[in-house]
């Protein structure tokens, strides 16, 4: 079977019709989101009222909920609130004796911003039915197009020991203010009132957001997606298998950074492609 399949040698045979999504609009941002507050569960607070120090140890996104609304007198356009919650991991000292102590937290992060989305007034019914034990059907999809957040993997920039009173809470109550599928990643129950200490940590950002809609569009066809090699049933000894692996030396010797910067790297502001500095 030939191993590489070259569609530039392939005539069109004819025009598809696909239904996919088509992106109306994007945007790339860089935040550095500084002084945030961190909540924290009873347990984890009790550890934090007794801290002298803290550090970061690392932060992730748990999730991103999104909204998208028309834009009034502006046509097409749409606003797209997006709020971030992160759990922040946080190594604690409380005694130069003691062993730090690993607890974590909630931050909050909202912003919006505008796209376009076009126009679409039409109702959405598919034939799917709902996972349930009534076997309902899908709910009719809104008019509105869809908004899709990509996220990088956040960086705490910074992390600091503050009295309640000084850090901005960003939660009007953290006891109801947070949704129950948040809290769960935690566990036990946020408290915001007698605290001793609080924790604020600036985060760095990178978010990509994009508006999208289900569209029809003509597309080429060159011929049916056959894959091009065979299913490896190999039952060989592992130790065999082994030693076709190649060594790798990358892992053991890092490149240096003059040799990261010979690497090329695609800017997704400017659309094309560079030297990374």
């Amino acid at each position: 079977m030939k191993e590489n399949y070259d569609v530039s040698c392939k005539k069109i045979k004819e025009a598809i019709c696909i239904d996919t999504s088509r992106v109306y609009d994007s945007c790339a941002d860089k935040d550095c989101l500084a002084d945030i507050r961190v909540y924290f569960t009873d347990m984890a607070q009790e550890v934090i009222d007794n801290a002298t120090s803290i550090r970061c140890r690392g932060t992730e996104v748990i999730n991103v909920f999104t909204e998208v609304d028309k834009v009034p007198f502006n046509r097409g356009f749409y606003s797209v609130d997006l709020t971030f919650f992160f759990s922040v991991s946080l190594d604690v000292i409380s005694s130069p004796n003691c062993p730090t102590e690993t607890v974590s937290g909630l931050a909050v992060f909202s912003k919006k911003c505008i796209l376009y989305g076009s126009d679409g007034n039409v109702k959405i019914f598919t034939s799917d039915f709902a996972d349930s034990d009534n076997n309902e059907h899908v709910p009719m999809a809104t008019s509105n197009p869809r908004a899709k957040i990509q996220v990088a993997e956040p960086i705490c920039l910074d992390a600091k020991l503050c009295r309640p009173c000084d850090c901005c809470n960003n939660i009007a109550d953290a006891s109801c203010g947070v949704p129950n599928c948040i809290k769960k990643h935690f566990g036990g129950h946020f408290c915001d009132t007698h605290n001793e200490k609080a924790v604020r940590v600036t985060i760095g950002l990178f978010t990509i957001v994009q508006l999208e809609r289900d569209v029809q569009i003509l597309v080429p066809a060159y011929d049916f997606c056959i894959p091009n090699k065979e299913c490896s049933c190999n039952t060989e000894d592992p130790c065999e298998s082994f030693r076709k692996i190649k060594f790798p030396v990358g892992e053991f010797f890092p490149p240096s950074e003059k040799d990261m910067n010979k690497d090329c790297c695609y800017d997704i502001i400017t659309e094309s492609c560079g030297c990374c500095k």
